[in-house]
């Protein structure tokens, strides 16, 4: 037992090489920012063997990696995946870290990824972003092949968790729950943030997405027409461009159909769209100026937002539908859950909230200290002991 310990400790004290299997910024992407922001953290805890990323690229995409991409994955050409897994295993790569969601990957259902994964004579750790409800469609059987090949499978959620084990008969000991990452910030008031931006004396709603219709923000701009009646200084930012992919073929059909909403509402005055894809630090300057996050997302079984997360991480009080991910992360008096598509209810939790400033402190106040958990050097610390458990448990 002694043994075995001090053998444990000694290999966890050594650097591990690890690739990233991944899209990757500058690629408009959430799991893009995610990857780099957890590698960043990782690196921080193991800088003698940093990140090395291999990056989905998609077809005709123009993008200029960073130096840390040191090999690229076509997207829809199944012979570069085989390369990839190929390129892996004569390397000299302690174990592969594999983010998945089922649009990053090519063919039906991102199907390509399994050959790359079967392929594979190294340590594999899989994060899963979203797992379907049904295991027994197309989706779920590519997520249960997936799964039997990883050493180890990371959620963010203990209710993910849980559907693994009763849906797809995963083992307990497989699964790991690392909750979703989020800077490190102070908790402050938004006075100073509002002057700055030129908004002293407004009552900020606020979200930071890529846009998508998903993301219900119609629901939202129905109670800004609500509250301005009884607050007329209401202003809600609708923060982020469209998303790539919608955009590419559907253009901006969901903006303008927002914005005739915003117009057929007459709340011209109480939001703004800023309808461009902000970086890290414009992303915190905005979080810092938001009174109330907003997320009226449609989807009952969204399992991540990386968006919510850094909310709860700066001390937001959040207002959120209650998909899967939200039920969660503001259990426990960490924020509000509204109904779906429901503008009243929206608009009846910031009324009543802004009129109790006491309330909406507490909730922020829980907020933040649930963030403290979720800061990238907790969460790059936490993959970082894991990949070399199992490393140390395949030697």
């Amino acid at each position: 037992m002694i043994k075995n310990l001090e053998k444990l400790l000694t290999s966890k004290s050594k650097e591990i090489r690890v690739i990233y299997l991944s899209s990757y910024i500058p690629r408009k992407c959430g799991i893009a920012t995610y990857t780099k922001n957890l590698t960043n953290a990782i690196n921080l805890l193991n800088p003698h063997d940093l990140a090395e990323i291999m990056a989905v690229t998609r077809p005709k995409e123009r993008i200029n990696y960073p130096w840390e991409v040191k090999y690229k994955i076509k997207q829809e050409e199944l012979h570069t995946y085989l390369e990839a897994a190929n390129y892996i295993n004569q390397s000299g790569a302690d174990i592969i870290s594999l983010q998945h969601e089922y649009g990053l990957y090519g063919s039906q259902c991102g199907e390509y990824i399994i050959p790359f994964v079967e392929s594979l004579k190294k340590p594999l750790v899989t994060t899963l972003h979203s797992v379907p409800d049904d295991s027994n469609s197309r989706e779920g059987a590519i997520l249960k092949r997936l799964i039997k090949k990883s050493d180890a499978v990371v959620v963010m959620m203990e209710k993910i968790k849980e559907k693994l084990v009763n849906k797809y008969s995963v083992t307990r000991k497989k699964i790991i729950v690392i909750l979703h990452g989020t800077p490190d910030l102070p908790f402050v008031p938004t006075d100073a943030y509002k002057e700055k931006k030129q908004l002293s004396g407004r009552i900020i709603l606020g979200n930071i997405n890529l846009l998508t219709p998903p993301r219900g923000i119609e629901y939202a701009l129905g109670a800004v027409a609500t509250i301005a009646k009884k607050y007329p200084n209401v202003l809600y930012l609708v923060i982020g461009q469209t998303h790539p992919v919608f955009l590419q073929t559907n253009g901006e059909e969901y903006r303008n159909f927002l914005k005739k909403e915003v117009r057929r509402l007459k709340i011209e005055k109480n939001v703004r769209f800023i309808n461009k894809y902000v970086s890290l630090d414009e992303l915190i300057d905005w979080l810092k100026t938001i009174d109330f996050y907003v997320t009226p997302y449609l989807d009952p079984q969204q399992s991540a937002s990386g968006a919510l997360a850094y909310a709860v991480g700066a001390g937001k009080c959040c207002i959120s539908t209650p998909y899967l991910y939200a039920k969660e992360i503001l259990s426990n008096n960490r924020g509000i859950l509204v109904p779906f598509q429901n503008a009243d209810s929206i608009a009846s939790a910031v009324i009543e909230l802004w009129g109790n400033q006491d309330k909406k402190e507490k909730i922020s106040q829980k907020a933040y200290g649930y963030g403290r958990l979720m800061t990238w050097p907790n969460i790059g610390l936490k993959y970082l002991d894991l990949f070399k458990t199992i490393t140390f448990l395949k030697e």
